[in-house]
């Protein structure tokens, strides 16, 4: 894996007009759809505005997608490895997703809200007391989107191979709910994943800007690779050990 960032990258001048273009470009379009959003929230559970706004700010970012592979259309959950902020609108764009998030983003109030709009479902790693209820907002979120995304490594990673998965996080998938696909799904950033990861000491800020500063565009492939059956989905070890050995088989390791 690529050695921790020790420092913020530097940002050119070019480099913050685009940062500048691209933030009033995202806030505009948020602003078109705030309107939208809570209109046909009065018609359906299934609202399509979220996943318009995460597509457009991964335009806006300049993210070039690419799908292979088969995506189950109703019902999954999806299991993807975690490079970059912008995995979250590149997998809304691709699927439509809502996210499993850890309860630490529900602490920031504009966050929180922005998740909710999308069907988050906010989860208590260590709150073993929880799982009933995290079981029943998980089977909410897939009826109401069709499918949830969560990230089993449970960080970031440098995009050129994949974490240890925790299966802790996957609590909300034993007993796997009736009816639901586990479906693993591989983010590849090509050979200039190491310049798009956040990993290390960087901020979360400095990751964000960094990519909108960017000339060349975020050029993505999403591998939708074959949904975990028979025995491989007997518990959630199971299920993130099968998951994991999937991925690393796709990304050539």
């Amino acid at each position: 894996m690529a050695l921790a960032l020790s420092r913020p990258r530097a940002v050119s001048p070019l480099g913050w007009l685009r940062i500048t273009l691209r933030l009033a470009a995202m806030a505009a379009l948020l602003l078109a759809c705030l309107p939208l959003y809570y209109l046909l929230r009065l018609f359906t559970h299934h609202n399509p505005v979220p996943r318009l706004f995460l597509s457009g700010v991964a335009w806006i970012a300049g993210v070039q997608l690419r799908c292979e592979g088969r995506r189950v259309r109703r019902g999954a959950f999806l299991l993807a490895n975690h490079v970059s902020w912008i995995d979250i609108p590149a997998i809304a764009a691709a699927t439509g997703s809502a996210f499993v998030g850890h309860d630490g983003l529900a602490s920031m109030p504009l966050l929180k809200w922005l998740c909710a709009m999308n069907d988050t479902v906010f989860i208590a790693r260590h709150d073993r007391a929880s799982v009933a209820r995290q079981v029943e907002q998980v089977r909410t979120a897939l009826s109401d989107t069709g499918a949830l995304a969560i990230f089993p490594e449970g960080t970031t990673s440098d995009g050129t191979g994949l974490l240890p998965f925790k299966s802790a996080l996957l609590s909300a998938l034993e007993p796997l709910p009736d009816g639901i696909a586990v479906q693993p799904v591989l983010l590849h950033y090509g050979p200039e994943a190491a310049d798009i990861a956040w990993v290390g000491e960087e901020h979360g800020l400095d990751n964000f800007l960094r990519i909108l500063a960017r000339r060349r565009p975020v050029r993505l492939t999403v591998h939708f690779l074959p949904a975990l059956a028979g025995q491989q989905l007997a518990s959630r070890k199971t299920i993130a050990q099968a998951a994991r050995e999937m991925m690393l088989q796709a990304l050539g390791r």
